[in-house]
């Protein structure tokens, strides 16, 4: 009697195993929702951008309004930004600061995505110096018709191992997407290393930074989601996008997802990996 109730209970138990992984097959292929990757691509894409852009006036150290250069070896900081906007700068004051102003009307820059409004960043010392800390906010900032909004801090952490620069990023960000789609926070701390271009800092085209960190927030549906990068992400400026690099999306209650963004060079093409099963995106 006592084998006969031990042969059923291990039955039952190989059942409820049994059910159980299916039922996980079950869900992971009908997983197929890669709207957490497409939303953190956004957010990481523009606050990257804004770091690049502050970057580049910083180290023109005058105003000046963007235009494309002519009859110029390297390509300046206009070539990415066209004719869009100008730039304040005040390096003499106690507390510096840069204004980059692409004005009230949508302006297409050179890298095809439209903006308006203001980026304002502040900093005291010398910009490039070890423990420099630059504040950045908006000023009803728009890239493609999403308001970019929050904090922005980017501590200079000086030179590695590698004499590469170090900057500590931390971004408390939101997102309203365009044609009332929602709104997507991010919350973000991120080591961006300069690998190369630093000695030509007016020449963005030729600047690459590696890309580490972590970040959570909520998608434009409100579903909440944590991110690891777990393949430094690698941009280079004379791209619209991450070439390559990886990182591990999960949201919550829901498996975890991988975003690849390749190894074939600049294009907008990205993978998401769900339990196995790849679902190719396009990168905005």
């Amino acid at each position: 009697m006592i084998k006969k109730q031990a042969f059923a209970l291990g039955v039952i138990a190989t059942c409820l195993v049994t059910f159980s992984f299916i039922g996980c097959k079950k869900d992971a292929k009908s997983d197929s929702d890669t709207s957490s990757a497409q939303d953190n691509s956004l957010a990481e894409s523009n606050y990257n951008d804004v770091n690049t852009m502050v970057d580049a006036s910083a180290s023109a150290g005058t105003s000046f309004s963007f235009r494309v250069a002519t009859n110029e070896g390297t390509a300046r900081v206009e070539n990415i930004f066209g004719g869009c906007g100008s730039v304040t700068v005040d390096t003499t004051s106690a507390t510096r600061t840069i204004v980059i102003d692409f004005g009230s009307s949508n302006c297409l820059c050179v890298d095809a995505r439209y903006r308006r409004g203001k980026i304002l960043a502040s900093w005291t010392g010398k910009y490039r110096d070890s423990g420099t800390v630059v504040n950045i906010s908006f000023d009803n900032y728009f890239v493609n018709d999403n308001q970019i909004k929050g904090t922005h801090k980017t501590t200079n952490l000086g030179k590695n191992a590698s004499a590469h620069l170090v900057y500590k990023v931390e971004v408390n960000g939101q997102i309203v997407k365009a044609n009332s789609g929602g709104t997507i926070t991010w919350v973000s701390t991120r080591q961006r290393e300069w690998v190369a271009g630093a000695e030509t800092p007016l020449n963005i085209l030729d600047d690459t930074y590696s890309i580490t960190g972590s970040a959570s927030g909520t998608i434009a549906s409100g579903e909440s989601y944590t991110i690891n990068i777990t393949q430094a992400l690698v941009r280079k400026m004379s791209c619209r996008w991450f070439e390559s690099g990886k990182l591990e999306i999960t949201p919550n209650g829901r498996l975890t997802r991988t975003l690849d963004y390749g190894t074939s060079g600049c294009d907008a093409s990205a993978t998401v990996t769900i339990a196995g099963i790849s679902f190719p995106i396009i990168l905005l």
